[in-house]
């Protein structure tokens, strides 16, 4: 049976055989008489590469006019040839009547397929396909379309060198069709004139040799022969195999070794660390440095001439050069502690960089799901996407539900960009359709706000558009807050320094002056005497420098630095330390964060009647509920079987955790929260493996997570009928059933929902809660169609309906409490915030009374504090938000914008 849920894949299915196609293909799609069609000798095409044309030269190798339907689409003209716009439907600058504009592909035979061409020049590192426009036919077809189809068609310059990047552009021996710098075309900015030009995802697929279904094989390592371009972007027959060149690569050795030396792996190249006298240089650069060192030259030049040109007085040493040796030496000590305190800390640095951005991802390798390294991630592999993801690597979507992602930290746009799966955007091209809200991109950097899916990863590390612009901002440490300060200290001081000497050299030399005429001295007691002069003059600068300041400051950040190395506070900023030291207020999550994020279902209830608990208790509630519950074995065996066919579908389906292993050990990988409840499903409810249990089961919608309405849902096609399952935040779930389960031990049969029902079930949850329990509700609803008729369609797909249009009516199954205990030293943790003036803060998507148990278990939330939901919180007005504020503890139901 069909199955749309991108998850839904068996994870035991081997990889799949990649589709071929054939050697030598002639591309007749852009044909549009009779007279136009050439008799073209099989030997001609079988050659790997055609003579350079001259401009003068006539063709020997293909008709002028045999050219594929990009080159003969009209082509794009500005009033400005140098404007690009940023939309992904970017069409590059007119084509230059220069014939040195040339585009580097692997080598291959020439095709008339993607390029402005009639020759080309092989080597053995690359084909050069000249791109003059000589041969373009602009007026082929009728005047440009208004959609921008034929703008993106007959992009031209789609997968042309930007200045510069001629380099990404060659690969010595690649076997693959592209390389790293036509993939980029697609992304900087985004191009559909490029993705076109590959071939669409179906090209890209077959040209990095990987497989959308199954990605990537466990078993590559070197790669025998070549995929040539044409090969790749041949869509005459999409379903026949191709045929890979052979001897062009060489041998190497590992895991995706090819893939590794032609596109690189996901890690940024280390950033190269300074060497001690450049860590020297820098800190004695220092303002204040270079003005002790002004006064050092001056103080230890007259101390000097003191001490050895004049002589000396009975009685006194001849110890004047020591107040400016004391001050080189206070320079040197600055100088040497601040060097040594940053090369320690670069060299703890590098350490540290390989791990800081080191996480796991979700990818499909041998048609598994499997979670690797970031950093392991190589183009052709085949990522997952779910909401709060952050995108490590560039690449075009394969297919998804409600993809959205917000795109502001790699584009600056602070609109949520909604995505479409790159077969429709192909169809959508070939069939000259608006592509106006169609983009297939998924950008690194970007964060996943709604929706699941996957797609293909095309760019990693230093090729991505994350890693460009990372590479580009590696720059020297920012001057701190409180260095900037020192520094105008220093320009002060000399200001100031410098006028109050200058005024008092003017008014003793004016006196000296004044008492020349009547001065009987010899000349070089004259001479002495204005020396005196100035000397005082620069003794005022000398003493108004604070030479122990840079010294103090440097020994404190250098000794807390220390200290907090410690306790495992590795300051990477210097910045960071007076940021930290400013603070007033900590906000914290409550998952993972203050609780150990391993959760286990503990207790639950199915309909109002039948309870369950780990620990089976009669307890009677703080509200007067009395909390009936019995062994979760014992209670389960008297569940019809029914209820627990529809109770572990709905776990099973409404969910995007999946099996894989750790540390040798088959487990439930995913949000805490869906392991929890898989566990509980193949403990209790009789569960076969996820995959077994997705892949025979036909689901016809997914409406993923999303933090506004704190639920997601999966429609499964079950005979005739459609079943919505929904799953989430409990009291929320609970406002949209007008059902609930009569008797779970007989059957799912429902009956209205009573508000004697609501009252109990509302004190239930509250129960759960004020127990610092997470407590999930279960919701289904049957359908006769799909979608049903009175809900809206989604704009993009008319078989999917509007989540929120058939969120109504539903059943209610029951609700699951699950525990999440707290981290060890959390409690001391927050008292050491009181005791430092730091007022922390719960700031959680969980249920109110949840996150007040629990912040009260904690120390957050104490007598007096207040304790609101998001959307309370997000209804006052700015006035009221500023009144509350200071004695908020806890905001629960929370969502970004909070």
């Amino acid at each position: 049976m069909s199955n749309s849920n991108p998850f839904n894949q068996s994870q035991d299915s081997p990889a799949q055989g990649r589709r071929r196609a054939p050697t030598i293909t002639i591309d007749t799609s852009a044909v549009r008489s009779p007279s136009i069609l050439q008799d073209i000798a099989m030997d001609t095409l079988s050659d790997n590469s055609f003579a350079v044309q001259g401009n003068d030269q006539p063709s020997t190798g293909l008709h002028p006019y045999q050219t594929s339907p990009t080159e003969l689409r009209p082509s794009n003209s500005f009033d400005n040839e140098n404007s690009r716009p940023t939309s992904p439907h970017n069409v590059s600058s007119p084509t230059f009547n220069s014939p040195q504009n040339f585009l580097s592909v692997p080598p291959a035979r020439s095709r008339a397929g993607s390029f402005d061409t009639l020759g080309a020049e092989s080597s053995s590192t690359g084909t050069y396909v000249n791109s003059s426009p000589e041969h373009v036919m602009p007026k082929a077809f009728g005047p440009q379309d208004s959609h921008g189809g034929p703008e993106v068609l007959s992009d031209s310059e789609a997968l042309h060198p930007d200045p510069g990047t001629e380099d990404e552009f060659k690969r010595e021996n690649n076997p693959f069709a592209f390389t790293p710098g036509q993939m980029g075309k697609m992304f900087n900015p985004k191009s559909l004139g490029a993705f076109h030009a590959l071939g669409g995802i179906s090209g890209i697929e077959k040209g990095l040799r990987s497989d959308r279904k199954s990605g990537l094989s466990l078993e590559e390592q070197h790669l025998d022969g070549q995929v040539s371009f044409e090969e790749a972007t041949d869509h005459e027959n999409p379903n026949a195999e191709y045929v890979t060149n052979g001897g062009n690569s060489t041998a190497s050795s590992g895991p995706f070794s090819d893939r590794v030396r032609i596109f690189g792996d996901n890690r940024l190249p280390e950033k190269k660390a300074k060497p001690l006298w450049r860590l020297a240089w820098e800190a004695y650069k220092d303002k204040i440095l270079l003005l002790l060192t002004g006064a050092a030259v001056i103080s230890l030049a007259l101390g000097l001439y003191q001490t050895f040109g004049t002589p000396a007085k009975p009685g006194e040493p001849h110890v004047e050069w020591v107040e400016g040796v004391a001050i080189v030496v206070a320079i040197v000590i600055v100088v040497g502690v601040g060097a040594l305190n940053d090369w320690q800390k670069e060299r703890q640095f590098v350490k540290l960089n390989k791990k800081k951005d080191n996480r796991e991802v979700k990818v499909v390798r041998s048609g598994k799901t499997q979670e690797i390294s970031v950093h392991d991630v190589l183009a052709g592999d085949v990522l997952l996407l779910e909401p709060g993801d952050m995108v490590p690597v560039d690449g075009v979507l394969i297919e998804g539900h409600g993809i959205k992602c917000d795109e502001s930290s790699a584009t600056g746009e602070s609109d949520i960009i909604k995505k479409t799966a790159s077969e429709e955007v192909w169809r959508a091209m070939e069939a000259n359709e608006p592509l106006k809200k169609m983009d297939p991109f998924i950008l690194s950097g970007a964060k996943v706000t709604e929706g699941v899916g996957k797609f293909l990863v095309v760019a990693t590390g230093v090729n991505s558009s994350y890693g460009k612009t990372m590479m580009s901002l590696r720059e020297d440490s920012e001057v701190t807050p409180l260095q900037s300060k020192l520094n105008t200290l220093a320009e002060y001081i000399a200001k100031l320094g410098g006028a109050a000497a200058l005024l008092l050299f003017v008014v003793l030399f004016i006196k000296f002056c004044a008492k020349l005429p009547g001065d009987h001295r010899s000349p070089s007691e004259k001479a002495q005497n204005f020396l005196n002069i100035l000397i005082v003059a620069v003794t005022i600068v000398v003493v108004a420098v604070p030479e122990g300041l840079p010294l103090a400051v440097t020994l404190a950040l250098a000794f807390a630095t220390k200290r907090m190395t410690k306790d495992n506070n590795l300051v990477r900023v210097l910045r960071s330390c007076e940021t930290m030291g400013n603070a007033t207020t900590v906000c914290s999550d409550k998952t993972g964060t203050l609780t150990q994020n391993v959760m286990t279902v503990v207790a639950g209830t199915f309909g109002t009647t039948s309870r369950f608990s780990s620990k089976a208790s009669k307890d009677q509630d703080a509200q007067g509920v009395n909390v009936d519950s019995v062994d979760t074995n014992e209670l389960i065996g008297t569940l019809g079987d029914s209820v627990k066919t529809l109770m572990k579908d709905s776990i099973a389906l409404n969910s995007t955790a999946f099996e894989g292993e750790e540390n040798g050990k088959t487990t439930f990988i995913g949000s805490k929260t869906e392991t929890a409840l898989l566990a509980f499903a193949r403990d209790f409810l009789g569960m076969d493996a996820i995959s077994t249990e997705r892949s025979n089961a036909e689901l016809v919608q997914f409406m993923p997570f999303d933090s506004g309405r704190k639920c997601m849902g999966v429609v499964q096609k079950i005979g005739n009928k459609y079943r919505l399952y929904v799953k989430g935040a409990s009291e929320i779930m609970l406002r949209h059933a007008t059902m609930i389960i009569r008797d779970p031990s007989k059957g799912i049969d429902g009956v209205s929902i009573s508000n004697d029902n609501v009252t109990t079930l509302n004190k239930l949850i509250e129960t759960y809660a004020s127990n610092s329990l997470r407590t999930i509700g279960f919701l289904y609803r049957d359908f006769e169609q799909w979608p049903p008729k009175n809900a809206r369609r989604s704009e993009d797909d008319k078989t999917q309906a509007i989540f929120e249009d058939v969120l109504k009516d539903m059943t209610f199954l029951g609700v699951i409490g699950i525990q999440d205990p707290l981290r060890d030293g959390v409690t001391d943790a927050v008292m050491d915030c009181l005791t430092a003036g730091v007022f922390p803060r719960m700031v959680t998507g969980d249920n109110i009374m949840t996150a007040k148990a629990i912040a009260s278990e904690c120390g957050i939330f104490t007598p007096g504090g207040v304790a609101l939901e998001g959307p309370v919180f997000r209804k006052m007005s700015k006035q009221e938000q500023l009144a509350v504020i200071p004695k908020l503890q806890v905001l629960a139901r929370s969502s970004p914008d909070d």
